[in-house]
């Protein structure tokens, strides 16, 4: 880097458009990041078939956009009880016993409704099977006390895990 007395500004004191030319030129517009010059006439088709995207804004992705992204989808128990309402509107029927009338658990599985996580905010009163990836303890407390439960894929796989070991111990008969 030159000294500072021997810088081109000092030499340009005084001079009105310090040896950039004609009025007006080397003003305005800041660090534009190299625009070049022809990229909107003559040099559009090079613009367009080798730099598609010089023109427009990018940039970077806030930490508030990016702070949600891998929380799993979640439902509570009274939005599921609306849900059920709204996806099976007849009333459960009903099986008789001896003794008590039970109304039939409504299974529902909300892995495939791309629902992850069920939590336990609200109340239900129908008996329901939910099938789903995750779920809190208190949810699975307000779903036993209505009569239902929950199957997670950690307990379908320990069930099939459980039934090929018994079908392995058997011994087979001839």
């Amino acid at each position: 880097m030159c000294p500072h007395k021997l810088r081109k500004t000092r030499k340009m004191r005084g001079k009105r458009t310090v040896g950039w030319g004609q009025i007006g030129q080397h003003r305005k517009h800041g660090e534009r990041g190299g625009r070049k010059v022809g990229r909107h006439k003559h040099l559009w088709s090079y613009t367009l078939r080798y730099m598609p995207n010089y023109f427009g804004k990018r940039g970077f992705k806030t930490p508030q956009t990016i702070k949600g992204t891998n929380k799993p989808t979640t439902i509570n128990i009274g939005q599921l009880d609306q849900l059920i309402d709204k996806l099976n509107p007849q009333t459960p029927k009903t099986t008789t016993t001896a003794k008590k009338t039970k109304p039939k658990a409504i299974s529902i599985n909300l892995t495939e409704l791309g629902i992850q996580k069920l939590l336990a905010t609200g109340h239900t009163s129908k008996p329901l099977t939910i099938k789903v990836q995750t779920y809190s303890q208190t949810a699975l407390k307000k779903i036993e006390e209505a009569g239902g439960k929950i199957i997670s894929p950690q307990q379908l796989e320990e069930t099939k895990i459980q039934q090929l070991e018994e079908t392995q111990k058997e011994p087979t008969k001839t």
